[in-house]
């Protein structure tokens, strides 16, 4: 029997139905997790981990940065070299944007893998896409905020690329950047929607996820329409065994993070400089594979083309639960969704990897290796 509630609890029941707020988490907190439920399943945690790190990171630094030309990479530099510990909340922050990728990769490979996208959980699963593109925009908007030569320049290529959509390129192109080139207006769009327009929109994806997540309770690897009931005692308690999981890998990642920031700081470089290009601009190891896959199509209709190309998978990424209605989640019972799964894992790999050795150059048992655009590796005799 249930203990009766003290004043205090009646009183903000009365106010604020307290007592009805505390049995919901109370019993979200106990609720019983499938069987299997193992390591992998903290991935998700662990990717709403890193943007609470990018959220609280972030308002630290809008207390310094300035978005105009002429402040924002000096405001960079006063937060670097002035402000006490601007350095390591700015390494933080640069870090974490790769740290949450990451996470929010691996956990849609791993709810891939596992089938767990599949009836009832389509729409968590979209959800879950959706998180995947806004992360990615909060990248790209916010590479551009430090305004140095690599930000500057990898946001021009980038923009130039979104001029290539057929028919609706070029105004897509005007909107992003208010101009025929990136410049004060550019800067003033990506900052507003960096700061602005994405947290909200990722504060309101991550919210229906995790409603949709509790509500559906994570899924069994039984075929769809076959799950069995398991018994309360043989479910992995939510608290404290699942969360003590997670609090371990939040803990490992928190700790390779610092560590990061520390031994390995991204580089304020020089302010961009419209007038003077830069060799080996590149974009950051997520968009590798598409930049690197759009090389191998040029000519007025080549360009088109690579759009179209470079967007089929992520198409294919909201489309996938409607595709793949089978009832089997077991990787065993999917043979060739897995084979399409590991195909496009090993493309964005490759792709990724000839991004980033392109257009460089290596010396190697007494030989000068250049590698072209195109990743095609050419010998030269050393003299």
């Amino acid at each position: 029997m249930a203990a009766e509630p003290k004043r205090w609890q009646l009183y903000l029941d009365t106010r604020l139905r307290y007592l009805i707020v505390r049995d919901f988490l109370h019993k979200q907190l106990y609720k019983r997790l499938p069987p299997q439920t193992g390591w992998a399943h903290v991935l998700g945690s662990l990717a709403l981990l890193t943007f609470l790190s990018q959220f609280v990171t972030g308002i630290l630094l809008l207390l310094y940065y300035r978005p105009t030309l002429k402040e924002a990479h000096e405001s960079i530099q006063y937060i670097t070299g002035v402000v006490p510990f601007g350095w390591l909340i700015r390494q933080l922050h640069a870090w974490g944007a790769t740290f949450m990728m990451l996470a929010v990769v691996l956990h849609m490979a791993r709810t891939y893998f596992m089938g767990s996208f599949k009836k009832p959980r389509e729409f968590t699963w979209l959800i879950g896409a959706g998180l995947l593109m806004a992360t990615m925009v909060f990248g790209f908007t916010g590479y551009l905020l430090p305004w140095n030569q690599l930000s500057y320049w990898a946001t021009t290529v980038g923009t130039e690329v979104t001029g290539a959509v057929p028919l609706v390129g070029e105004q897509m192109r005007e909107i992003l950047l208010g101009g025929p080139s990136v410049g004060q207006e550019a800067l003033s769009r990506f900052f507003l929607v960096h700061v602005t327009v994405l947290p909200w929109v990722l504060i309101t994806l991550v919210t229906l996820h995790l409603v949709l997540m509790r509500v559906h309770n994570l899924a069994t690897l039984e075929d769809v329409g076959r799950e069995k009931p398991y018994p309360p005692e043989s479910g992995v308690p939510f608290w404290p065994v699942h969360m003590a999981k997670e609090a371990g890998v939040a803990v490992v990642c928190m700790a390779a993070l610092f560590t990061l920031a520390v031994t390995s700081p991204w580089e304020i470089g020089a302010p961009a400089d419209p007038l003077n290009t830069p060799e080996g601009i590149k974009p950051e190891w997520y968009f590798l594979p598409t930049y690197q896959l759009l090389k191998y199509f040029s000519g007025s209709w080549g360009k088109p083309l690579g759009i179209l190309v470079s967007g089929v998978p992520f198409l294919l990424l909201f489309a996938w639960p409607f595709l793949e209605r089978g009832p089997g989640r077991r990787p065993s019972r999917r043979k060739w969704a897995v084979r399409i799964g590991i195909a496009a894992v090993v493309l964005a790999l490759v792709f990724g990897i000839l991004g980033y050795v392109s257009e460089t150059t290596i010396r190697l048992a007494g030989q000068t290796i250049a590698i072209d655009m195109y990743g095609v590796p050419h010998l030269h005799a050393l003299h």
